[in-house]
């Protein structure tokens, strides 16, 4: 059976089985590899993706349960010339081995859009991603220069 959905604003269907993770769809279906496996069980949020807006771990979402929804993913806000989050992790060069950083930088897309002006219990809160190399504190650091830039 097709299930269909937005995929970056375009519609796009799967003709497949409904309990394949959304995170191998993207991945293998469509070729956007952006978004990464890390750990399989929805913890470490390498994986991943908006669904409507809001922050999701893609490698434990079934593709059945995002029919007729919008997904996003990074390849999405890499496309976005102006993404204030996208630009702060650049200019304060936030990822060291990189991995990880398509997920932080959804996650913090979302918050941001939920949270215009985090506190640093607010990153804590919603940045529940894990990085191998913890540059955590450049992730904080960036999310804080985002929020700024999107103010002005």
């Amino acid at each position: 059976m097709s299930i269909p959905f937005q995929l970056n604003g375009r519609p796009v269907s799967f003709d497949g089985p409904e309990d394949t993770p959304l995170l191998w769809v993207v991945r293998e279906h469509f070729g956007l590899t952006g978004s990464k496996f890390g750990c399989g069980i929805g913890m470490c949020g390498a994986c991943t993706m908006h669904v409507d807006g809001a922050a999701s771990r893609t490698c434990v979402l079934a593709v059945g349960n995002v029919r007729g929804r919008a997904i996003r993913t990074i390849e999405g806000v890499a496309a976005e010339a102006d993404n204030a989050v996208r630009k702060a992790w650049n200019d304060l060069d936030v990822p060291q081995c990189g991995y990880c950083q398509s997920g932080m930088i959804m996650t913090a897309t979302a918050m941001l859009a939920d949270t215009p002006s985090p506190t640093d219990q607010d990153i804590d809160r919603w940045m529940t991603n894990l990085c191998r190399c913890a540059t955590y504190v450049r992730i904080r650091q960036a999310i804080h220069a985002a929020a700024r830039s999107l103010k002005s």
